[in-house]
């Protein structure tokens, strides 16, 4: 068979293979409202969630150098990329099937055969000696009813998925990063507080010894400040012990020793602008999740599995065939006469197989099912998280001007309270249970703006549009 022959088979199989027997994929209804639970505020400077960068999110520039070399260092990341580069492999691999593998090979053999065992009566021994060489395909199936496409679609989606959930680990980091990085700036800051507050009532628990020994009050009213210096020295020792851990933590997100001057200076409050946030329709976050688009690869790879389980109910017919020269002689190997072909098709039809088809594509189906039914998860649990956010974003405001007028109430509860105390008007109880709520209302306020800031970094995970 000439070579040309062998060509043109192979470009009437290529042909021949363009159709699938997969379903047609269709993406399901939405298992959610077209409306968010908590209308979101109109905000003229929000960011558009379908057009989302981090830095455009986390506008401090410490912050924006942290989460950079988070990025470049931080080795779950780096697991995902090579996830990435495993699912293309594998995908490489499956789309070869689509074309025949061709190979070139060359051989030598030389054999001797006794006397009298080839041909009866034969006095001499009988010697060959063989040169070949040929270049041709082995086993290509033509893929006219799609299996070896659908197995090559469902490798692709795969590899669509993976590239997704690697999306999904940036865009966690980035938000884990940030979220790390302003709970240590509230840390500090409480840490501050507590210091403060130490230094206060130490002094306070030194004026109570004096006045103790003086006669001036009961050893009652000593026991009670010495109680809460010591409440207070208890919390500072806890706040140090946070701060480090708040650094350990932040050191393992971002992968490498994290420099002094890209930790927080001055507390929460030194952290720049943290830009608000445009939820947009709850179908931008189908757009824009990569968890969401991962789950929908995945189902579209499990519809082209049913492709491939359909396909086995009917032949398979693959191909074999080689051209090449032959000759006892090496010299002679490319003269006339040599040339050499074969040309092998095979046809296999299934007929019985114990119901082994019938099953795998009982099964394909089934994991299609559970795909969807995973989607579908995948979208709700996208839909409450940013219902979530929104809902705290709806309150976040309030919750901070009320915890404001609280901290001012008991800032100056307390110096009427010392006031009154000072002129022997009231007890010492009554003091100390004033210090007591504004060391509460500071700690409550500190806590509602890092709720406040960490909201927004949690919202811009929700929405998940990152552009990298």
């Amino acid at each position: 068979m000439p070579a040309r022959s062998l060509l043109l088979a192979l470009m009437a199989s290529t042909a021949l293979a363009g159709c699938t027997l997969a379903p047609r994929y269709e993406r399901p209804a939405l298992p959610v409202g077209q409306a968010w639970p908590v209308a979101p505020a109109a905000a003229s400077t929000a960011v558009s969630s379908g057009n989302l960068a981090w830095r455009d999110v986390f506008q401090d520039a410490r912050l924006q150098s942290l989460i950079a070399l988070a990025l470049e260092q931080n080795r779950d990341l780096r697991v995902a990329v090579a996830n990435i580069e495993q699912a293309r492999a594998q995908y490489r691999v499956q789309r070869a099937d689509l074309l025949p593998a061709i190979d070139a090979s060359g051989g030598y053999t030389r054999s001797k055969t006794p006397a009298g065992a080839a041909i009866p009566g034969q006095t001499g021994s009988f010697e060959i000696e063989q040169y070949s060489v040929s270049a041709g395909f082995s086993a290509y199936e033509l893929d006219l009813f799609g299996r070896v496409r659908s197995l090559s679609a469902a490798a692709l989606q795969s590899f669509f998925a993976t590239e997704e959930n690697r999306r999904a680990v940036q865009i966690s980091l980035v938000a884990e990063t940030a979220s790390a990085y302003l709970t240590l700036a509230a840390d500090q800051d409480l840490l501050k507080i507590t210091q403060d507050t130490l230094a206060s009532r130490e002094a306070g628990l030194d004026l109570a010894r004096k006045r103790f020994e003086a006669g001036a009050t009961s050893e009652l009213d000593l026991r009670q400040a010495q109680t809460l210096t010591e409440q207070a020295r208890s919390d500072a020792a806890v706040a140090t012990a946070q701060v480090d851990r708040d650094r350990n933590a932040l050191r393992l997100l971002v992968g490498a020793e994290v420099p002094a001057d890209l930790q927080p200076q001055g507390g929460l409050t030194s952290v720049g602008v943290l830009a608000e946030i445009s939820p947009g329709l709850p179908s931008d976050v189908l757009v824009s999740r990569p968890d969401v688009r991962a789950a929908e690869h995945t189902l579209q790879a499990r519809n082209a599995d049913i492709g491939a389980a359909r396909a086995a109910f009917f032949p398979r017919i693959t191909l074999t065939g080689s051209e090449g020269s032959s000759s006892p002689a090496l010299d002679r190997l490319f003269t006339a006469g040599t040339r050499a072909w074969s040309f092998t098709p095979q046809v296999v039809l299934p007929i019985f197989a114990g119901g082994a088809n019938i099953a795998n594509l009982r099964g394909a189906e089934a994991s299609r099912d559970a795909a969807v039914a995973q989607y579908e998860r995948a979208i709700q649990t996208a839909f409450r998280e940013v219902s979530d956010a929104l809902a705290v974003r709806a309150t976040i405001a309030d919750r901070i001007a009320a915890q404001a007028r609280l901290v001012e109430a008991a800032a100056a509860t307390q110096r009427l309270t010392q006031a009154r105390y000072d002129r022997g008007i009231d007890s010492s109880l009554a003091l100390l249970d004033a210090q007591r709520t504004l060391y509460a209302a500071r700690q409550t306020q500190l806590a509602a703006q890092l709720a406040q800031a960490t909201n927004r970094v949690e919202l811009y995970r929700a929405l998940g549009g990152d552009r990298f």
